[in-house]
C-alpha cells in the first residue's frame, strides 16, 4: 500500500489522500488535470481563504494524482468514476451536504457530482469550466501526446507544452495523466446539464481558451450564473483575488456560514 503523508480513503479499491482543513459549513475542493489538492487549493490560497471566511476546506488528490493511486487503464478516468470518488470521500467524513467546488476537470467532475447526487450538494462552484463542459476538450490528443513526449525540447503545440511543464513541476507522473486525459474530459450531454437543479457559479477567466465563454453554460443552468476573471487564462485564474471575492460572495448568498 502507498504510503502517504496525508489521510485517504478507499474508494473503487482505489487509495486516495484527502485533508481536512478548519471548521465550518463544508467545501469540497476538487482539482483540475495535472494538479493536485495542494498545488490547487493550498498554494493558490484558497484553503486560507475560505476558513478565514467561516468554512471548512476539504481537499482530494483525484485518482491518478498528488498522493492518490494512479492506475494506468483510461477506463478508470471517466469523470462519473472520479465524482463518485468524492461522493464516497464525503460518506467517509460523514458529511450528508457540502458545497462543491472544483477547477477545469475538478468542475467536471463537480457537474457529474452535482447532476447524480443534487441531494448532497448545496451549491456549486465551476471554475475554468464554460461550454467546453458540453463542447468536450479539443486540445486533448495534443495534451496527451506531450505528456508522451521523450523531451519538452520537441513540443511546439503551446497547450500542450504548457501542460508538459505543470505536469513535470509538480512531478507527477505522465503515463498516469495520459491515461487520464484520455476519459477524463467527457462532455455532459446538454439536456443533463439542464437538470443540474443547484445553484452554481460558472467562473472563467477572460483569456481562457480552453474553458469555453462561462455565460454559455450559466444560461443552461437552472440557477446558473457567470462571473469572468478579468485579464486571466486558465492557468493564471485559479488563486486569482476576484475569483475569490466572487465565490465569497456567491456562498454568502446561497449558504452563509453559521446558517443551518
Amino acid at each position: 500500500m502507498q504510503e502517504t503523508s496525508l489521510p485517504t480513503f478507499q474508494s473503487d479499491g482505489l487509495m486516495l489522500a484527502y485533508e481536512v482543513y478548519g471548521e465550518g459549513p463544508p467545501v469540497l475542493c476538487i482539482h483540475g488535470f495535472a494538479s493536485s489538492g495542494k498545488v490547487n487549493w493550498l498554494d493558490t490560497g484558497w484553503v486560507d481563504t475560505l476558513t478565514k471566511a467561516g468554512y471548512q476546506a476539504i481537499t482530494i488528490d483525484n485518482r491518478g494524482h498528488g498522493l492518490s493511486d494512479k492506475p494506468y487503464d483510461p477506463e478508470l478516468y471517466h469523470p462519473q468514476a472520479m465524482a463518485d470518488d468524492a461522493l464516497r470521500l464525503l460518506d467517509h467524513l460523514g458529511i450528508r451536504q457540502a458545497i462543491v467546488m472544483g477547477y477545469s476537470m475538478g468542475a467536471r467532475i463537480a457537474a457529474f457530482l452535482s447532476f447524480t447526487n443534487p441531494e448532497r450538494v448545496i451549491c456549486a462552484v465551476f471554475g475554468g469550466m464554460g461550454i467546453n463542459l458540453i463542447n468536450g476538450l479539443s486540445d486533448g490528443n495534443d495534451i496527451i501526446a506531450g505528456l508522451r513526449a521523450p523531451t519538452l525540447a520537441e513540443l511546439t503545440h503551446p497547450t500542450a507544452r504548457q501542460f508538459r511543464i505543470f505536469a513535470d513541476h509538480t512531478k507527477a507522473d505522465r503515463a498516469a495523466l495520459a491515461a487520464c486525459m484520455e476519459t477524463s474530459r467527457d462532455p455532459m450531454p446538454r439536456s443533463d446539464v439542464r437538470r443540474i437543479d443547484v445553484p452554481a457559479l460558472v467562473a472563467v477567466g477572460a483569456e481562457d481558451v480552453m474553458a469555453g465563454p462561462p455565460e454559455a453554460l450559466a444560461d443552461l443552468l437552472p440557477q446558473g450564473e457567470a462571473f469572468v476573471i478579468a485579464k486571466r487564462d486558465h492557468m493564471r485564474a485559479t488563486g486569482d483575488p476576484k475569483f475569490k471575492e466572487a465565490v465569497l460572495a456567491f456562498l454568502g448568498r446561497n449558504f452563509a456560514p453559521g446558517h443551518q
